[in-house]
């Protein structure tokens, strides 16, 4: 089969055009970039509509093996050429090969404590970077779900796609508003762990109790005073240096060991 040479084709536009949030909501899509990533898709079944590779360019035994798989469940695989392949990437060397994806929404009604005891939640995060991240330590840790509340960074955006390492593949990301998270945590009775860099209990001297949430807040503004009254417990990292707070994904990884520790065998 003949390479597409054109990047006009209708399957190299819809891949270009989920750089962006717009396109992505248009189309029910995202894109998946670089071995690593398309071959944990691959691992995770995740719904693939189809992968664009530049033979010239992936010539590795894994690359050519991720073909393979693809072909052999039925994911449409197209040849394109490597100046195509350019106008799709976002990397400045590409690796040959990317995925178009559909996500797999979970709806929070599809969330309680015996299938998710260990949820995640973060107001509105604007760094995608951070969203991705902190899937990833979720899943080191063994954390349940991840939710989204009012809005801000796309989990699907590819910075976050990229910093996941897999991990969206794998974790329930849902996206809801606060009022509704909070009408379904404690209707399920989930215990609530707020987050501040000013006030709270110190994160290894908490008695941590399942079934619970870590409640992050916005990287500029943290927590309403609404929310964190809300939590059943704040808590707060020791600052020794001239910073005032941490990033938002290395907070929670702090957070998350430290809960770790905590949880029922």
């Amino acid at each position: 089969m003949d390479a597409i040479r054109s990047p006009q084709n209708p399957k190299i536009k819809l891949a270009r055009s989920l750089h962006q949030r717009k396109g992505r909501r248009k189309h029910h899509a995202f894109l998946v970039e670089g071995l690593r990533h398309v071959a944990a898709a691959l691992e995770a079944e995740a719904p693939l509509r189809y992968l664009l590779w530049a033979p010239e360019r992936l010539t590795s035994p894994f690359g050519q093996e991720l073909i393979r798989q693809a072909q052999a469940r039925g994911i449409p695989v197209d040849a394109v050429t490597p100046r195509v392949l350019d106008t799709i990437s976002t990397k400045e060397h590409t690796q040959g090969l990317v995925a178009v994806a559909q996500p797999r929404p979970t709806d929070l009604a599809d969330l309680d404590p015996a299938r998710a005891a260990w949820v995640v939640a973060a107001v509105a995060p604007q760094n995608p970077g951070n969203v991705g991240t902190l899937l990833r330590t979720m899943d080191a840790v063994g954390a349940d779900a991840l939710v989204l509340l009012d809005g801000g960074a796309d989990p699907y955006h590819p910075a976050a796609v990229r910093a996941s390492m897999g991990a969206l593949f794998w974790l329930p990301v849902v996206q809801t508003s606060w009022s509704a998270f909070r009408h379904w945590q404690q209707a399920h009775g989930y215990r609530l762990y707020g987050t501040s860099a000013h006030q709270g209990t110190a994160y290894r001297a908490a008695t941590y109790r399942w079934p619970l949430v870590l409640l992050l807040g916005n990287e500029r503004h943290g927590l309403t005073a609404a929310q964190r009254a809300a939590c059943d417990e704040m808590l707060t990292l020791p600052m020794h240096g001239h910073g005032t707070s941490l990033n938002l994904a290395v907070a929670a990884g702090v957070l998350l060991y430290a809960q770790e520790v905590q949880r029922p065998a």
